[in-house]
């Protein structure tokens, strides 16, 4: 009998396929209840990647709302809060036109509540929308893209009557700053609360709350009251208590995202659950909720303690927080009924994103919906890497941290002496974190025989304002140091060859890929989705929402033209000695495809191997499932063949 090869690491065979993930898999966004009914948002790969209200009702039938369009808005271009729902109707912003539409219940044709756009890209765009039953009228954020003589669009809270006649683009209730978001109606329809923030800040770095009395046909009456906040202090999703007479917001004002209760009587305000924890979320998005009111006198609310998350009820009389017993590490779109019920998007290490439905009574959860069943089947189970935090030393005698996830297949003995590649992912952002939900793009690489570890470098939400702002004017220097710190970590335990260890990463986590292969000489190779390679063009070309996150992340522009040119991938790009492919959607509006292209030919003159996919439709991340197969395939395949040394079996 000939002897038998143990394939190296790497070359191992696995059933967890592009194919299987994609096939197979949804997102899930956005739960809401109203009524005895619940409803989700599921975003579609296999339908390019449209945006679905789902309604689930009482008897567990569920029914797509929106069954032509696309309920997506691209508000700051990253969108979310594009639809609510009350008394059976849905309320959704369109993505083609940015037009505002209402379903009734029952029917089959959307009205337009807003008029037909200039031209699709000169357009209304709509989002963070509440319902005025009072006086008939939808209240959100309007971003107005129409006058093509200005370089940014305005941003201002409005109101859009619901007959459905389209008369006009909305009236404007709030002026004087950049930007709005979480406007919310007080019980009585008399006071609308928002938050407001002003270039150069980022929600996360500060914002601040207003009230503002409104007249009888919702016309503001008088000025707004400051409630809370400002230029150096975050705050978080505002909400009227439900008898009105108290504001609760999240406030990082301890150095931690907290809740607060502001009384409107007397104007003073509390601490709820005082802890070294975050009850608050970086507002990349609209429509974010971390807390909801389950009775008068108790919130339910999700915080994240050590990058993991927990969900607990809280006194409000005493502040006394309940940790509950779920199955879950990772939390979003915290809603309830007023009452025992509440829902939410939970996932954990070994479950994937799920809608839960969850009685406070018993503490007994349901899962409606999930985002896949595949880690379900025994046969995808095996194959699944378990997952360890990890806390590693990292320069100036810190401490960063991060997920590992080993080499994991029970088909295959690892091949004596030899220790696995490894893939360093650098989150987007880079205010974002690392996943804590079971991710099968993750077991993609592991089961493969590839070392996988999350690095949730310093910048990253979850552990307090202090390590987010270990990246204020660092980019490029402190999150490079902590990904290699993590794969010198991971080296020196003997977990991973330090010679075959990669670097890969979306958007900001893109543009830290490319600086760690332009300005360090550590990872033998990298792959960048829709990163930036020129910040010096991002500062000058990229949307409204972040056209002055720069200048928290490196300098003001052009102030500090010189440091942005020291810290440009693409100004510097003879120093990238290793291949890298790069990913791009050709309708990027954030990180444009003449960025990623500029870089492209930089490598190509210097016979750096490199590869380049520009994907037709898609825009900052991608949601076509075609697409989203045929990168990750394409990202395997380069480092088997450039880095790996190895030859791939399907």
């Amino acid at each position: 009998m000939p002897e038998q090869k143990i394939p190296p690491y790497g070359a191992w065979k696995s059933p967890i396929t592009s194919s299987l993930i994609v096939a197979e898999s949804i997102s899930l966004m956005e739960v809401r209840l109203d009524g005895n009914d619940i409803y989700w948002l599921e975003i579609r790969p296999k339908e390019k990647g449209r945006y679905v209200v789902v309604r689930r009702s009482a008897d567990g039938t569920t029914t797509d709302i929106n069954k032509v369009l696309n309920a997506r808005t691209r508000v700051h271009e990253y969108g979310g809060g594009s639809w609510l729902v009350a008394g059976g109707t849905v309320y959704f912003s369109n993505f083609d036109d940015g037009r505002l539409y209402r379903q009734d219940a029952g029917t089959q044709d959307p009205v337009a509540l807003t008029p037909v756009p200039p031209d699709p890209e000169h357009n209304w765009r709509y989002a963070d929308g509440l319902l005025d039953r009072r006086r008939n009228l939808w209240i959100g954020v309007r971003e107005d893209h129409t006058d093509k003589s200005r370089k940014y669009p305005d941003n201002t809270i409005v109101s859009v009557p619901l007959g459905g006649t389209a008369p006009d683009a909305g009236r404007a209730l709030t002026s004087g700053h950049d930007f709005f978001s979480s406007p919310r109606l007080s019980p009585d329809g008399r006071s609308l609360a928002y938050l407001a923030w002003d270039h150069p800040n980022m929600p996360w770095v500060g914002t601040t709350l207003y009230v503002v009395a409104l007249s009888d046909d919702g016309a503001p009456a008088g000025a707004p009251m400051v409630i809370a906040g400002g230029a150096s202090e975050s705050l978080f999703q505002p909400e009227w208590s439900p008898d009105g007479a108290a504001l609760f917001f999240v406030s990082d004002r301890t150095g931690w995202w907290n809740l607060y209760r502001y009384d409107l009587a007397t104007r003073d305000t509390r601490q709820l659950a005082a802890r070294n924890a975050e009850f608050g979320q970086p507002q990349w998005n609209f429509g974010m909720s971390t807390y909801a009111f389950a009775g008068r006198d108790r919130l339910v609310a999700t915080y994240v303690e050590n990058g993991l998350g927990s969900l607990a009820l809280i006194d409000i009389a005493s502040g006394k927080l309940t940790r509950l017993d779920v199955p879950f590490s990772a939390f979003a779109s915290v809603r309830a009924d007023g009452g025992d019920l509440v829902v939410f998007i939970g996932g954990a290490v070994d479950r994937p994103p799920s809608v839960v439905q969850l009685d406070l009574a018993t503490n007994k959860h349901q899962v409606l919906k999930r985002s896949t069943d595949v880690a379900d089947k025994d046969e995808i189970k095996r194959y699944l890497a378990p997952v360890q935090a990890i806390d590693f030393p990292t320069e100036n005698g810190k401490r960063a941290f991060a997920l590992y996830y080993p080499p994991t297949n029970p088909d295959y003995t690892a091949p004596p002496g030899e220790k696995p590649p490894l893939v360093v992912h650098c989150h987007g952002g880079p205010t974002a974190a690392a996943t804590s939900t079971l991710d099968l793009g993750i077991h993609y690489w592991t089961s493969r025989g590839i070392a996988y570890v999350d690095v949730n470098y310093g910048g990253s939400t979850g552990y307090g304002r202090e390590y987010r702002d270990r990246l204020h004017l660092t980019w490029s220097i402190l999150d490079l140091d902590d990904c290699i710190n993590a794969a010198k970590y991971l080296a020196e335990k003997k977990n991973v060859d330090p010679s075959r260890c990669v670097i890969t990463g979306g958007s900001s986590g893109g543009y830290t890929t490319l600086a760690a292969l332009t300005f360090r000489d550590y990872f033998a190779g990298g792959a960048s989705y829709y990163g930036v390679s020129d910040p010096t063009a991002l500062a000058k070309e990229t949307h409204k929402f972040e056209s002055r996150y720069l200048d928290w992340l490196i300098g003001p522009y052009p102030a500090e033209e010189a440091r942005y040119k020291e810290r440009s991938p693409v100004d510097h790009a003879e120093r990238v000695k290793r291949p890298v492919v790069f990913f791009q959607g050709d309708q990027d509006k954030i990180v444009p495809p003449d960025q990623t292209e500029k870089m492209v030919d930089a490598l190509r003159r210097n016979r750096i191997p490199v590869g380049y996919l520009l994907f037709s439709g898609e825009q900052h991340g991608f949601r076509q499932a075609d697409n989203k197969q045929r990168a990750l395939d394409a990202e395997l395949f380069f480092y088997s063949f450039e880095i790996f040394g190895t030859r791939l079996s399907f």
